[in-house]
């Protein structure tokens, strides 16, 4: 992550590619999955190009093989020991 990325106390470092996350938004059931990819640098840039599509932070590999990008808000740390994928 960097300088610029933004951090929960209940997170703190925790949050990070490769971490294992509970993703929940109001309009779905509850996912488990593993952060992709970090797009901070991308969230606070001005040279995007456009303003009608927000860039989320976080692109998330759900175990149920979607890929969706969500926000810091969205995301839990997955507390399981044993999760699938996790080696």
């Amino acid at each position: 992550m960097t300088e610029m990325s933004e951090k929960t106390p209940e997170l703190g470092d925790a949050l990070r590619v490769g971490a294992r996350v509970l993703v929940r938004r109001p309009s779905e059931t509850a996912a488990t999955g593993a952060v992709v990819e970090d797009y901070a640098d991308l969230i606070h840039s001005q040279d995007r190009g456009h303003d009608w599509a927000p860039v989320h932070r976080w692109a998330v590999a759900l175990d149920d093989v979607r890929l969706v990008f969500v926000d810091t808000d969205d995301l839990t740390v997955d507390p399981s020991p044993e999760s699938p994928g996790v080696k």
